[in-house]
This record gives structure tokens, C-alpha cells and sequence, in this order.
């Protein structure tokens, strides 16, 4: 294996314990405030998302994205990561929607919602959000 492919191998990698962290964090948030405070689901999702975006947000910048070409970027880097995760949130609360509508568990609207946004957001973070910003030289 070539050590460009080893190293989107493991950045990748890394990505995904950050999506695990955002869903594991979000799962038991949710869970605790659906089930156990009976907010509605939507408010529960609501804080379970600010939650798991904000630990992802910190893992993939400093860990599976690190690159010290972002430094002073951050302004751009967290617009980006928030106009990304807002497109997500639509996407998100219609599935969930569709799933409590169709009388179906939040939860799994949550599982269907996590599989496609793992391969949408990889993708979205590595050649947008996180992708230095090069200098352009007169």
C-alpha cells in the first residue's frame, strides 16, 4: 500500500471516530431527553445535535483534518463546517421526520440519517470545509 493511501486510510479512519462520537454523544443525549424527560423529539434531536456537532467539530479540525496550513483559517473553516451541518440538519429532520410520521421509532430515522450523512460529510469535509485555503500570490 502507497503512503498516500495509507494516509487517507487513516484519516479516514480518524473521521469516522469523530462521526462515532457525534452519534454515540447524540444517541444517548437523545435517548436521555426523549425517553427519559419525554421532550419531544425534535428538541431532544435539537440538543443532541449542538452536542455531537460541536465534540466532531473539534475531532475532525484538530485530528482527522489537522493541518497546519488551517491556522488563521478558522473563521472560514467554522462558516464552512456550519453551512455543511446546516444542509445536514435539513436532510437529518426530514428522514427523522419520515419516520416518526410514518409511526416508525426516531431511531431509526437516526441510524438511516447516520449512514447517509457518514459518506456525504467525508466528503464535504475533506475538499471544502477543511481543505487549506491557498495563498494566491500577485
Amino acid at each position: 500500500m502507497k503512503l498516500s493511501e495509507r494516509r487517507l486510510l487513516v484519516q479516514f479512519a480518524e473521521y469516522m471516530v469523530g462521526g462515532g462520537v457525534y452519534f454515540w454523544s447524540g444517541l444517548i443525549i437523545f435517548a436521555i431527553t426523549y425517553n427519559g424527560f419525554h421532550w419531544r423529539w425534535w428538541v431532544a434531536k435539537g440538543l443532541a445535535d449542538i452536542i455531537g456537532w460541536t465534540s466532531n467539530y473539534l475531532i475532525q479540525r484538530y485530528w482527522a483534518f489537522n493541518d497546519r496550513r488551517l491556522q488563521g483559517q478558522d473563521r472560514r473553516v467554522v462558516f464552512r463546517y456550519v453551512l455543511i451541518n446546516g444542509i445536514d440538519l435539513v436532510i437529518d429532520y426530514l428522514i427523522v421526520w419520515s419516520f416518526v410520521r410514518l409511526s416508525i421509532t426516531p431511531y431509526a430515522g437516526f441510524a438511516v440519517s447516520a449512514g447517509f450523512t457518514t459518506v456525504w460529510d467525508y466528503l464535504w469535509y475533506k475538499f471544502y470545509v477543511f481543505k487549506p485555503q491557498t495563498s494566491r500570490q500577485p
